[in-house]
């Protein structure tokens, strides 16, 4: 692989910041440095740095992103702000949503560049469990509970896969566990019990659970242990 793909690839940044980075002598190949940009490296034998920090090459990125109210699951937007609008601008590139929350959910939203693990995240046959925290506006019931687990008629030819409905010690907040992704689902779901939800946050995806130390708006990038889970479902 030649030097400046490198580079550009492991900061996220343009080719020609990258020859500009070699030009002043900021990369170091194996302790050398090193300025001609097509220099050819082995990833996983040549130790590239920049400035004295060693980069290293992944193939795709994987955050986690705590979503805040009020910007819309997407990559562009004319009206509201993005959830990529919270990325710096060169680590953008190539990223995108695994799957949706509406405008005012808040909570766990995995991003990255890897379609395939997206897809098959996503294929409805995969049944991928995704777990909220719900207030709603009046107290959740036994009976709810029953209704959850048997399947809702939510105004669609089929009734709703079976779901977790959890009571907690508040009477108008539940965990609720669906393994579909249908718009608006959860919202339907209690609207179909006659109830309303006021507030939703996502709090876990395939295993992968909302880091509590990121506040709405942060990310971070996902560890090997989490990846592996992803992949592991698929």
């Amino acid at each position: 692989m030649r030097l400046d793909k490198y580079l550009s690839l492991c900061r996220g940044c343009t080719r020609s910041q990258g020859k500009a980075f070699l030009k002043k002598g900021l990369v170091t190949v194996n302790q050398e440095t090193e300025k001609r940009p097509e220099r050819r490296i082995d990833p996983g034998k040549d130790q590239v740095a920049l400035a004295g920090e060693i980069l290293s090459y992944q193939e795709h990125v994987y955050l986690m992103f705590h979503k805040p109210a009020g910007c819309v699951t997407a990559v562009h937007d004319r009206e509201h702000r993005t959830v990529m609008d919270y990325l710096p601008k060169e680590g953008r590139r190539g990223l995108f949503p695994v799957g949706r929350l509406d405008l005012d959910t808040e909570g766990l939203l995995l991003l990255t560049d890897d379609g395939e693990l997206c897809h098959r995240l996503l294929a409805p046959g995969r049944h991928v469990e995704k777990t909220y925290y719900a207030v709603l506006e009046r107290p959740v019931s036994r009976e709810d509970q029953e209704a959850f687990r048997e399947g809702l008629d939510i105004g669609e030819k089929r009734r709703t896969l079976p779901a977790s409905l959890s009571l907690l010690e508040r009477p108008d907040q539940a965990m609720v566990t669906v393994v579909e992704g249908k718009f608006h689902q959860i919202k339907r779901m209690f609207q179909a019990r006659k109830n309303r939800v006021v507030y939703l946050k996502r709090i876990r995806m395939g295993g992968i659970s909302l880091d509590e130390s990121l506040k709405p708006g942060e990310w971070r990038e996902l560890t090997e242990e989490e990846i592996e889970r992803l992949r592991s479902l698929c």
